[in-house]
C-alpha cells in the first residue's frame, strides 16, 4: 500500500515541477524582443496572402479567403481547445469574442476582393492609413511626433494609388483597412484579457469568423475541395495568414503598447512591397523605394513609454506572459489608485 504522505509529496513535488517548467518557458519567451515577434507578423501577414494571389487563377478569392479562415480555425481547435475558455468567459467577453470573430471575417475577405484587384504593396499602405491615427493618439513626445511624421510620409509616398484605375478595389481596400484599424484594438484587448488568455480568445475568434464566413465562402472553395493541390495550397495560405502572423500578434501586443503595435505597423507597406516582389514580380517605382526607407527609419525613431510615467495604462508594459496561453496578465495597480 501507497504511504499517504509519500504520495502527497510526489504530487506537490510534480506540482512544482510543474511550476518550474512553466517559468523557464516563460523567460525564454520574455527574453525574445516583442518587435522581433512583430517582424515574424510582418513577413507572414502578406506572404501567405502573395501565395494566395497565385490562387485567385484557380478559385475565387472569397474560396481563398475562407480556406484560410477555417484553416486556422483548425489549427487553433486542435492545439488550444478553445471551447473550455468560451464556458468560463463571462457575457462581456463572449460578446468581444463574437464581435472579433465577425471581424476577421470580413476584414479576411475585403482584403483578399482589394488584392484580386490592386497591387499588394498598394493594398497594405492603405491598410495601415487609419492604423496610424492609433499611433497618433499614443503620441506624448517630440520624438514619437517625430517618428509618426516621418511613418505617414512614407506611407504616402508607397501609396502612389492611381485613383482612377481600380475603384472598386479601392473601396474593397478602404473596408479592410478600417477594419484592420479595429483589428489592433480588439486584438490588443484580447491579448491582455486574463478571461481568454490572449492566444485562447484568438482562437475562439476564428472559429466564429469560419462560421461566419461560411455561407459564402465555401461556395466559392468548391474547386479547391475537390483538388487536392488546390486544397493543401490553401491551408498553406491559412497558416502563412492567420496562425503565424496572428500568434506573433498576440506575443508582441502583451509586451507593446497599442501606440507602439500601431506604429510598428507602418513597416508593414514596406514588407508588402518586398514580398510583392519576391514573390508577384510587382517592382516599385523608386518612389515607393523612398517611401519604404522613411517608413522604417520613422519605427527606428520610435521609443517606447517608460513604465514609471503615469499614463494611459495600455501604455505601460504587461508583466510575464503565461506561456500556454500566450498572453500576459493584465498589471496590478497599486494599493491606493482609483478605480
Amino acid at each position: 500500500m501507497q504511504n499517504p504522505s509519500t504520495g502527497t509529496a510526489r504530487g506537490n513535488g510534480a506540482v512544482r515541477s510543474g511550476q518550474i517548467a512553466d517559468t523557464l518557458r516563460a523567460v525564454r519567451v520574455r527574453r525574445v524582443p516583442p518587435h522581433a515577434y512583430f517582424v515574424v507578423s510582418a513577413v507572414f501577414h502578406y506572404l501567405g496572402p502573395a501565395f494566395a494571389v497565385l490562387l485567385f487563377a484557380h478559385v475565387q478569392p472569397l474560396g481563398v479567403a475562407w480556406l484560410r479562415i477555417v484553416t486556422a480555425a483548425a489549427v487553433f481547435a486542435v492545439w488550444r481547445r478553445p471551447w473550455r475558455r468560451w464556458r468560463s468567459a463571462d457575457r462581456a467577453t463572449r460578446r468581444s469574442l463574437l464581435a472579433w470573430g465577425a471581424l476577421l471575417a470580413a476584414m479576411n475577405s475585403s482584403f483578399y476582393l482589394a488584392i484580386d484587384r490592386l497591387p499588394l504593396g498598394t493594398v497594405a499602405a492603405i491598410e495601415f492609413l487609419p492604423v496610424i491615427a492609433l499611433a497618433a493618439v499614443a503620441v506624448r513626445s517630440r520624438r514619437n511626433l517625430l517618428a509618426l511624421v516621418t511613418a505617414v510620409a512614407g506611407v504616402y509616398l508607397l501609396t502612389d494609388v492611381h485613383l482612377a484605375v481600380e475603384p472598386l478595389g479601392l473601396f474593397f481596400a478602404a473596408l479592410n483597412a478600417a477594419l484592420f484599424a479595429l483589428y489592433v484594438v480588439l486584438a490588443h484587448r484580447a491579448s491582455r484579457n486574463p478571461a481568454v488568455s490572449g492566444i485562447d480568445g484568438l482562437a475562439l475568434a476564428m472559429l466564429i469568423a469560419s462560421a461566419a464566413a461560411l455561407p459564402v465562402g465555401i461556395v466559392q472553395a468548391v474547386p479547391a475541395l475537390s483538388d487536392p493541390g488546390l486544397l493543401a495550397a490553401g491551408v498553406g495560405v491559412g497558416v502563412c495568414s492567420s496562425v503565424i502572423p496572428y500568434v506573433c500578434d498576440q506575443l508582441a501586443m502583451a509586451r507593446l503598447s497599442r501606440g507602439t503595435y500601431a506604429l510598428l505597423v507602418s513597416l508593414l507597406p514596406a514588407t508588402a512591397t518586398v514580398i510583392g516582389v519576391l514573390v508577384l514580380v510587382q517592382i516599385p517605382v523608386p518612389l515607393e523605394v523612398a517611401g519604404m526607407a522613411l517608413v522604417v527609419l520613422g519605427v527606428a525613431v520610435h521609443r517606447e513609454r517608460s513604465p514609471d510615467i503615469p499614463g494611459d495604462p495600455a501604455d505601460i508594459p504587461a508583466g510575464p506572459p503565461d506561456v500556454r496561453s500566450g498572453a500576459a496578465p493584465a498589471p496590478t495597480p497599486p494599493p491606493d489608485s482609483d478605480r
